[in-house]
């Protein structure tokens, strides 16, 4: 069982940065890929960014790609978002989630989720 809480989320203006992390309590973190997922307001959510145990792989989806970063600590058990540049179309509840797995899979496929944390961007 592993516990994920996310924080970092809030209200900011449009080309303003934000750190979004997950903290990660539980079974040994660095067995996990994690991922950065959001959900809009009457919308599907949809990946974010992804990043491989070790923290040497990365993917993103395209509407974040040159503007975010994710990366982990696994010595803090944390991994983070680093969103800069921020659009009003970013504006969605952010979740991360975990999956024991060596390999990136689907959405569908992580195990364990937080319970999400807000970002609103405002133009």
């Amino acid at each position: 069982q592993v516990q994920l809480v996310e924080s970092g989320g809030g209200v900011v203006q449009a080309g303003d940065s934000l750190r979004l992390s997950c903290a990660a309590s539980g079974r040994t973190f660095g067995n996990y890929v994690m991922g950065w997922f959001r959900q809009a307001p009457g919308k599907e959510r949809e990946f974010v960014a992804t990043v491989s145990r070790s923290g040497l792989s990365t993917s993103y989806a395209d509407s974040v790609k040159g503007r975010f970063a994710i990366s982990r600590d696994n010595a803090k058990n944390t991994v983070y978002l680093q969103m800069n540049s921020l659009k009003p179309e970013d504006t969605a509840v952010y979740y991360c989630a975990a999956k024991e797995t060596r390999v990136f899979v689907a959405m569908s496929d992580y195990d364990y989720w937080g319970q999400g944390t807000q970002v609103t961007v405002s133009s």
